[in-house]
């Protein structure tokens, strides 16, 4: 762009993006959280922007291009995250300012595109240095743009409205309070057998699973992990803050007449079970514990891979620093740390054939394991789909563990 507009307009959507950073820390912070909470990823992106804005100028052409290019990216998934997150409960206080961000993404992404074209070279070796800056690009997309995408995704989760369920028996609303202060979305099917299983990292993700153990006389206790839909508190995908959650599900049913003898199972999906796996380690009140398709949720979780984890570890280590400094949360242990720590309460680990999401690395979690343990592996499933893949097999497993741990006592 010619007199170097190019600066004055990466300058402008800088600070509008600072402005939607402000205000999702500080004016409008999730339910249940205070601006403190907030306050390294505010201080972390008006840095990092801080800095871009005084580079960007210094820059060759295609360095401006790209970093043009990489803010009108993330800029653009700002407002995909605002205008889902409108659709599905309304539009919030950070959300309006989120919508801005459409016109300012494109904007980047518009130039961009101008300064590549403008700052094109001719000469014989013109197709060979446009491939290598090509494969530079990918390169750095994928070791850091497409990791902090991730980041930004998994910390800024839009919720869902959570309509009533019908699971064959009287559904409670219930409120759980935990030790760090926040107020968490539950649904409660008092047991008629005197044991309760705690289900995470949703209400109505797992409904089919939890009207399995209803029928078997099983109450249920559902909860929306801390960010999600019903619940207070920030997002996190990965799960990091979940051992919190499930230890308020605990101490809520230890007070409730109606659960014999502290009898409390877990069983969590995904990143519900990897938060259930470091609640088990970390406190006694689980009897037993399921975990189905956990896998990888830090860099920790990518060495177990061996040399394809050390390929891996560039954008793997981004990932996890983002999430890190957007959540305020440290990355938790390892699950091969965890799983040890459990014994001898049983453990089932179940994983599927067609997952995703790192779950492959399910029997190194396994062999770290004390007994007594399970290991199920349903090859033909899709991640967490273990019941619809064999309905009948899954029911007998999964009541059977728990009968055996929960109701079978000498």
């Amino acid at each position: 762009m010619r007199s170097r507009t190019d600066v004055v307009v990466f300058s402008t959507a800088a600070a509008v993006v600072g402005v939607h950073a402000v205000v999702d820390s500080f004016i409008a912070p999730e339910p249940g959280t205070t601006p403190a909470d907030h306050a390294l990823r505010a201080f972390a992106t008006l840095a990092v922007l801080g800095v871009s804005v005084a580079v960007y100028p210094r820059l060759r052409a295609g360095g401006r291009a790209a970093l043009a290019a990489a803010f009108g990216v993330l800029t653009i998934e700002g407002a995909v995250l605002a205008t889902a997150d409108a659709f599905s409960v309304g539009a919030r206080g950070e959300d309006w300012t989120g919508f801005f961000l459409w016109l300012t993404g494109t904007v980047l992404l518009a130039t961009a595109a101008v300064l590549l074209w403008r700052s094109r070279k001719p000469g014989r070796l013109r197709y060979l240095r446009r491939g290598a800056v090509g494969i530079g690009a990918l390169l750095g997309a994928y070791w850091l743009l497409v990791p902090i995408g991730v980041a930004i995704l998994a910390t800024h989760r839009p919720r869902t409205d959570v309509d009533p369920a019908q699971l064959g028996r009287p559904v409670a609303n219930v409120e759980l309070r935990t030790r760090d202060g926040l107020n968490l979305a539950a649904w409660y099917v008092r047991p008629q057998n005197g044991a309760v299983i705690i289900s995470y990292p949703t209400r109505q993700g797992k409904l089919a699973q939890a009207r399995m153990l209803i029928r078997h006389g099983y109450g249920v206790l559902l909860v929306d992990a801390r960010g999600y839909d019903g619940s207070e508190g920030d997002p996190n995908a990965f799960g990091w803050a979940g051992a919190k959650d499930i230890d308020a599900a605990v101490d809520w049913l230890e007070e409730r007449p109606e659960v014999a003898d502290g009898d409390i199972g877990g069983i969590g999906f995904s990143v519900g079970g990897e938060a259930m796996i470091q609640a088990a380690a970390s406190s006694a009140g689980l009897r037993a514990i399921i975990s189905e398709g956990a896998g990888t949720r830090s860099v920790r979780e990518t060495l177990l891979y061996g040399w394809r984890g050390w390929l891996a570890l560039p954008e793997a280590a981004v990932q996890t620093a983002a999430v890190a400094v957007l959540s305020g949360t440290r990355p938790p242990r390892s699950l091969t740390e965890l799983t040890p720590l459990i014994a001898p309460r049983p453990l089932l680990l179940v994983y599927a054939g067609r997952g995703g999401g790192g779950e492959e690395l399910t029997p190194e979690y396994f062999e770290a394991a004390g007994e007594p343990k399970m290991l199920w592996k349903i090859g033909e499933a899709k991640h967490v789909g273990g019941l619809q893949a064999r309905p009948h097999e899954y029911e007998n497993r999964i009541v059977g563990f728990f009968d055996d741990a929960l109701l079978r006592k000498e």
